[in-house]
């Protein structure tokens, strides 16, 4: 643990931003319907308001992430990281002052704004953070701990709201959310984009597929060879779509984060859109049944990412770990999908053990193969990809949830649209070992290559 003591400050502002966003997702579906269709559990407007939210996000998240983490190479971490600590408290006060229909409707159009500059923003930024900080040889645990924290904050936020009234819940997360805002700007120190140079903070990187591959033997070595920036200087100081897009296919390692972050998202992000009314609709769950299914999953992922993944990472290394993660989303998606009985989601949130080895170890691959003035923008794109999953997850599976769940189905099976997710995320798996299988040919040419010459 000494090799991340310098992340401590930073751990403990993810714990309260998680914190108190977390705190309040078993309430706000029971919110939302009644303020949207008081006195039932089914409501097609409901889900469809929740889906353009979503989507309006990810869509704001897609063009504003990039440029936050490269405003942070440029002006520094802790400075950009207030942007969202900040913004996420407004829509916690509306609803912890009132919650009638009027001010659920304000928290609706300030939680669409927040959520622009929040969650991805959030999460690109704690990861350059950690790569400013840890070298190559650490990085996958450390961004392991890094969500282990997260998950941390999700499940004492979920335990906190299951023993809170609702009206207590949302007054709790925005105390919890101004705290976390006043830490980071008092105790947070601040990070450049250029990593320290030293052996215990060395920046970068692995110089090709081949060593990409066998990244468990490599990390044995804490000296690599420093990466060129992959991208030419902004004149404008700020990124264009054709430099990301450059970024990002300028190696099999870069591009294959980025299809696999794409289809796993809107796997994510579709379950995300249905998972709750398909549940309140099927088994009849309430906030109650909500928060201890989102314990069970956070419990899950902490235990993963705090013990399972530093323990993993150095032997496996972080290829294997996300085709391990990615087979267990898999199943962990298809499981609610489709469920027979109330006890089988809680079964399904189990396989979060699995799961949360998937985002880590993309990051892990991305920061590894830029340069340490870039890890920034990189990490801000893989976060903007996972946004436009964002948002075509709820485009695409609002109005099949809505219609599997109205009376008008086309067939009896009320988890169709899960389970579509589910096929998004097999996709993903499928993208893994295609991408594995080209990196260790790649690997075994250069070494016949190598002995010929």
């Amino acid at each position: 643990m000494k090799d991340f003591a310098g992340l401590g400050h930073l751990f403990v502002v993810s714990f309260l931003f998680y914190f108190s966003s977390f705190m309040v997702i078993p309430a706000i579906t029971d919110v939302t319907m009644e303020a949207v269709c008081p006195g039932r559990d089914e409501c097609s407007a409901a889900i469809y308001l929740s889906g353009f939210q979503n989507a309006v996000t990810g869509l704001g998240a897609l063009v504003v992430t990039p440029v936050v983490g490269n405003l942070s190479d440029r002006y520094g971490r802790k400075a950009l990281l207030t942007l969202p600590v900040t913004v996420a408290i407004l829509p916690l006060l509306i609803l912890a002052c009132n919650r009638s229909d009027l001010y659920f409707y304000v928290y609706y159009v300030a939680n669409i704004v927040a959520g622009i500059f929040c969650g991805a923003n959030m999460h690109c930024l704690c990861h350059a953070y950690v790569a400013d900080h840890v070298g190559p040889r650490r990085r996958a645990a450390a961004f392991g701990l890094l969500s282990g924290v997260s998950a941390a904050g999700f499940v004492s936020g979920t335990l906190t709201a299951r023993f809170l009234a609702t009206s207590s819940t949302f007054q709790v997360a925005a105390a919890v959310a101004m705290v976390a805002a006043l830490y980071l700007r008092v105790f947070l120190p601040d990070s450049g984009g250029v990593s320290c140079s030293d052996e215990a903070c060395d920046p970068l990187l692995q110089a090709s597929s081949c060593t990409s591959s066998t990244s468990s033997s490599a990390s044995s070595s804490d000296s690599d060879e420093h990466l060129s920036p992959r991208l030419p200087p902004q004149k404008g100081g700020l990124p264009s779509p054709s430099d990301m897009f450059a970024l990002l296919t300028s190696s099999l390692a870069l591009s294959g984060a980025a299809t696999i972050t794409f289809f796993y998202s809107l796997g994510e992000h579709g379950l995300q859109t249905a998972l709750m009314y398909y549940l309140k609709a099927q088994f009849g769950y309430s906030k109650d049944e909500f928060a201890n299914l989102l314990l069970i999953v956070g419990a899950a992922g902490m235990l993963s990412q705090l013990i399972v993944m530093p323990i993993l990472a150095p032997i496996l290394g972080e290829e294997i770990l996300l085709i391990v993660g990615l087979l267990g989303g898999c199943t962990h998606v298809f499981l609610y999908g489709i469920a027979w009985s109330y006890w089988v989601p809680y079964f399904s949130a189990a396989f979060v053990i699995l799961s949360a080895f998937v985002h880590p170890s993309i990051r892990t691959n991305v920061s590894k193969n830029v340069a340490s003035n870039e890890q920034g923008i990189a990490q801000g794109c893989i976060s903007g990809i996972s946004s436009f999953g964002s948002i075509l997850g709820p485009l695409i599976f609002t109005p099949l949830t809505a219609w599997f769940l109205s009376e008008t189905e086309p067939f009896n099976f009320k988890g169709f649209s899960i389970l579509c997710a589910g096929f998004c995320t097999l996709i993903a798996f499928i993208v893994s070992m295609r991408i594995r299988g080209a990196q260790s040919s790649a690997c075994k040419k250069s070494t016949v290559q190598h002995e010929q010459a």
